[in-house]
């Protein structure tokens, strides 16, 4: 072979290499944007793998506040701002160093009512000015929506009632009315109220609920539990959960399936009803863990003066069953719903 030859071979390997480069970096271009379509599919507002795999998609309406800014009567539009504002800052108006009355534990209306009580499965105020009046079992009684308010006051604030004449009321009252304004009288707005969670087959466990404290809510309301205050100590930047400044025994938070509701759809911060980050389980012995927990007493007597429409999960006695206080508070529960169900039929 002459050297004529030779150089002719060295050509063709060296084209043969230079095309097969050509057509590997060729496929790598496309399998990165076959990559970066199918991460933006996958990815985009109102997109889940789930949904495209069989799995229904979420087409519920859910309720949504009226708008504040659609108000065009000035003073009225005041006065539900000043709502807003008292339900967001409740501690600065009310707490320890409230400027109005020094009076509650310091934590604001929206730690139990998150984005001023308008959030989906979040406590939100959707169905409150549709369905008051309402008979409430725990008073035995027909409760105007003051009333309502002042029960928050004195028992998830562990404060004092305040005058439901006075101006601070009226705008909280004002507020909570009109953003549920597109309620129709007597429904519930969809996605109001806590969402539903299974039962356990077992009592939740405070001590799996300790670890998941731990490693997922510890950051923010601190190892004792005891929230983080903001720079002035004037409200609560994240809350306490127990302790002097939490809400206290009396609290409709106290009871444990409204609580594992609650941050199931709510907690740690950034989940929603749609995006969990809590396993049903988690929520269930996190609620335990922290209801649990040492918390300001009140004495309350007069409530619930027929025993038999007790909550089920009501931790504290006595009750128209035989099922122990443990069981009230922790579960298991199907047993004891089941037992309710056929009492009531």
């Amino acid at each position: 072979m002459n050297k004529k030859d030779v150089d002719n071979d060295k050509q063709k390997i060296q084209l043969l290499v230079v095309n097969k480069l050509v057509r590997t970096i060729i496929l790598l271009i496309i399998a990165l944007f076959a990559m970066v379509v199918l991460f933006y599919f996958y990815n985009r507002p109102g997109t889940s793998i789930a949904n495209n795999t069989g799995a229904k998609s979420d087409t519920t309406v859910y309720w949504k506040a009226v708008d504040i800014n659609s108000i065009s009567d000035t003073t009225l539009k005041q006065q539900v701002q000043y709502g807003k504002e008292l339900i967001v800052h409740t501690a600065k108006y009310f707490g320890p160093k409230g400027i109005v009355i020094k009076s509650t534990n310091g934590l604001n209306c929206q730690n139990c009512h998150p984005q001023a009580g308008t959030a989906i499965f979040g406590n939100n105020f959707g169905s409150v000015a549709s369905m008051y009046p309402k008979f409430k079992a725990r008073s035995g009684t027909k409760e105007n929506l003051a009333k309502k308010v002042n029960d928050c006051f004195e028992r998830s604030l562990n404060g004092k009632t305040i005058d439901t004449t006075g101006k601070e009321m009226q705008a909280m009252l004002a507020y909570i009315n009109f953003i549920g304004s597109n309620v129709i009288k007597g429904t519930k707005a969809v996605g109001s109220g806590p969402k539903d969670l299974p039962y356990l087959d077992r009592a939740a466990d405070s001590t799996n609920g300790s670890i998941v404290f731990n490693t997922k809510c510890k950051s923010c309301h601190q190892y004792n539990g005891q929230g983080l205050l903001n720079a002035d100590s004037t409200e609560f930047i994240y809350p306490a959960l127990w302790g002097k400044n939490s809400f206290n025994d009396a609290a409709g938070i106290i009871h444990i399936s409204l609580f594992a509701k609650f941050v199931k759809n709510n907690m740690p911060v950034g989940t929603t009803y749609a995006k969990p980050q809590l396993t049903d389980e988690e929520a269930w012995d996190v609620a335990a863990f922290i209801i649990s927990q040492p918390r300001p007493h009140m004495a309350t007597p007069k409530d619930w003066p027929d025993i038999k429409t007790k909550p089920i999960d009501h931790p504290i006695g006595p009750y128209a069953d035989t099922f122990s206080v443990s069981q009230h508070k922790y579960g298991p529960f199907k047993m004891i719903a089941a037992l309710n169900l056929n009492n009531k039929k």
